[in-house]
Formats: C-alpha cells, structure tokens, sequence
C-alpha cells in the first residue's frame, strides 16, 4: 500500500479519492489532502464519515506544490470546502478565500492556530518537529551500551559515537534523505530557524548582505551534516537512495541514525518489527539550540468562504473540525490512525508512536525552536536541487553557500 501511495506520488494529476455514493438529502463536501502519508487513511475516514454523518465526504490529493494547486483551483472556482495547506499558505490565502472560525469552540484549546488581524483562519492539523531519527535497539546491540540520546547532544559526542559504532561492526551507521523538500526545507531551513533574529537572517539574504559561508549556525549545521553525508549508507550514489529503502534500513536496525520528522513514523511502521526509536535534536556544539527539534503546528485545514461554498456545507466543514477535536471517534483517528501528534490541549490520548512521544516530550518541555512558515513557494525546490548537488559532491560547503544567497537576493519577500 505504501509503495503505490509513494507511485502515485510522482504524477502530476490530482488524485481523487474517497468517492461514496452522494446520500440523497445529504450534504456532499469536499477535502483536500496536502499530507501523503495519510491519504490512505483520510480516505477510509472519508467512506466511514460518509456513512455514519449522512455528509458526503471526498478527499483529494495532489502532487503538486499546495500553492500551486491552490491557485489553479481558485483561477477556475473550483475551492475545496476545507482544504489542508501549509502555514505559510494559510497567511496568502486565508484572508481573500478562508472563513473566519474565531468563535469555534476549538480556538481555546490550542496554542498552535492562526490568526492574522484577530481572525482565526487556520485550524492546527497537528504538530510535528524536525530532528535526528535513532534506532536506540540497534545502537544498544552494536556498542554493548546503553543509549540515552541526552548523551549524544554536541558534535564532538555525536561523532565519537559514529566511530564507535563502525568500529563495533556498522560500517555505515547513518542514511540521509535526498529529496529536496527533507534537504531544502527541513534540514536548511534550520539555519534560519536557530538564532535569535530570524527575520534579521532572511532581511540580509534578500539585501544580498548575508555571509552564510563564515556564518556560524550555518557551519554549525553543516559539519553535523557532512557528519551523516559521509557515514551515509548509500553514500556512494546519495542521490539513487530511495526513501523507502532509508526508511527500511533505520527500521530494521542495519543504520542508527537519519534525519526526518515525525511523520517519518507512517513509512517507518511500514518496516518496524519492535526496535525502540526515537527522535533527538540534531547534534552542535551550541548550548542554546542542541537540545532542541525544530517544529510547531504543522499543516492546517482553512474553510473556504466563497459563494460556491454553500452554507450547509459551511456548517458540515464545522462539524467535522469539532469531531476531529471533540469526538472521541474524532481523536482516535487523528491520534491513532493517522499517528499525530494533536495541537489540542483537551486531546488525552497518548501519542501512538515513538517518534510522536518524543516530539511530545519536547513540546511539553519547551524544547522546540519555531519553525519559519514565510519561505517562498519555490525555496525548497531551488535550495534543495542545490543542496542535492552539495550531497553528490558537485560543489562544495561555500559553493552551496553561494547558491542559496544567489537564490535570496533575486527572491522578493514574503509578506506577513
């Protein structure tokens, strides 16, 4: 199932899914899917909804960029009546298109909504952090040791750690993802994301004045970077490595380590048969920010309020966020089936996965840096196809440097 998912992926087309006969005094609303990983399950939620809310539910999925999908949609007013978009999405699009849900009852207990003039319009799908992925059983087997990631926080530790565990039989102890949005959005954009003055870093990229080949956190992130660039199990084609086999060689224990989200977890269950896993902040030498994953909510669902959108299915939308929050039915599957982690304080379901708990557990500790929402549509594609060359070796820490400045200073702000 995975695999076709993954294969449906790389088409261009947008994927329908979830059909069910529409009931015949029934409500029929529309969903679109901008997270993979759950198509699946979103679609059999879909059928079930269907039938027992007497609503018909479609969900939809394309690969696509959201914005782009968005706007061609809009251009042809052809909206979805709630539509999962990325946060950034919700601040260029909410404010023509989305609905204003300020007095739902959900507002108050979360944290992660978004507001923009003190209008709620996004509701917050879940929350989900960027960091490095362990198998800790694999580990433990390898060294003979036991493994608190604790322990492992700065470069130096991190890298005595590789070695003992090459030395101990894992020749290749760590797996690097090449797609672009892992290396463009995930792991570049915590060079924006750990420091004090975010908007600081990004106002100088833009002037042309940044100097990311002999800035810190740039270079700081960049040797734990080639820390797992050159431990890479496929580090003789990096660029041929297929997600699914990374995924399946971190599962299965023949790598420790990979970096990723949480919602690395649905792939990962794919191949998982018991190994304890986790997930911890990528290592640096740097008090303030090595123990700490990069996140926050992630993914929102915004209602459309257009004049094709009817007032029925306006109130249908609602109910179905409220039963996300407040059903019991609601929570399990957000929890459970879709292996989420909530943004919703009244949600008590213990996280379902390894990866979710430790995400959990930073969150609850206030250990997670924000994420940036306001990069460009294109910034993971171009900085990623450029960070891909960097993994391949095609160019070098300052060449990459020079690539994502260049990028920058030809890109025009995103407003906020």
């Amino acid at each position: 199932m995975r695999k076709a998912l993954f294969a449906a992926a790389m088409a261009t087309a947008l994927i329908g899914a979830a059909s069910v006969t529409a009931m015949a005094d029934g409500t029929s609303i529309t969903i679109f899917n901008s997270k993979m990983e759950i198509q699946s399950q979103l679609e059999e939620m879909a059928a079930k909804y269907s039938e027992e809310k007497g609503v018909n539910v479609e969900v939809y999925y394309s690969s696509d960029t959201v914005a782009a999908h968005m706007s061609t949609r809009y251009a042809s007013n052809e909206p979805y009546t709630i539509a999962m978009v990325d946060a950034k999405d919700i601040y260029s699009l909410a404010p023509e298109h989305g609905l204003d849900l300020s007095d739902q009852d959900w507002v108050k207990d979360t944290t992660q909504a978004i507001a923009i003039d003190g209008v709620t319009y996004g509701f917050p799908v879940c929350v989900e952090a960027r960091g490095i992925i362990y198998n800790k059983t694999a580990i433990e087997e390898t060294t003979g040791e036991t493994f608190n990631p604790e322990d492992y926080k700065t470069y130096d530790a991190f890298k005595s750690l590789l070695e003992k565990l090459k030395e101990n039989g894992m020749d290749t102890p760590t797996g690097v993802m090449k797609e672009d949005w892992s290396l463009g959005a995930h792991y570049l954009q915590q060079v924006y994301e750990m420091r004090d003055d975010v908007e600081g870093i990004i106002a100088a990229l833009h002037a042309g004045e940044a100097d990311l080949a002999n800035d810190e956190r740039y270079n700081s992130l960049m040797d734990t970077f080639d820390l797992l660039k050159e431990n890479n199990y496929a580090a003789g084609s990096p660029i041929s490595a297929v997600r699914e086999d990374t995924e399946f060689n971190l599962a299965d224990g023949m790598i420790a380590f990979m970096f990723g989200g949480n919602w690395d977890w649905s792939v990962l269950v794919e191949y998982w048969e018991g190994a304890e896993m986790g997930m911890m902040p990528v290592p640096q030498n740097d008090d303030n920010y090595n123990g700490k994953l990069v996140g926050g909510g992630s993914k929102y669902f915004f209602i459309d309020n257009s004049d094709q959108t009817s007032e029925e299915q306006v109130a249908a939308a609602k109910d179905f966020l409220n039963w996300l929050v407040y059903d019991e039915e609601g929570q399990d599957f957000l929890v459970n089936t879709c292996a989420l982690v909530p943004a919703f304080s009244n949600i008590e379901l213990p996280v379902s996965d390894p990866l979710g708990v430790s995400v959990k557990s930073y969150a609850d500790s206030d250990n997670l840096v924000a994420d940036y929402r306001y990069a460009p549509d294109d910034h993971y594609a171009k900085n990623g196809a450029s960070f891909q060359k960097y993994l391949a070796g095609q160019i070098d820490r300052a060449g990459l440097a020079a690539e994502i400045e260049a990028y920058w200073k030809a890109t025009t702000p995103v407003e906020h």
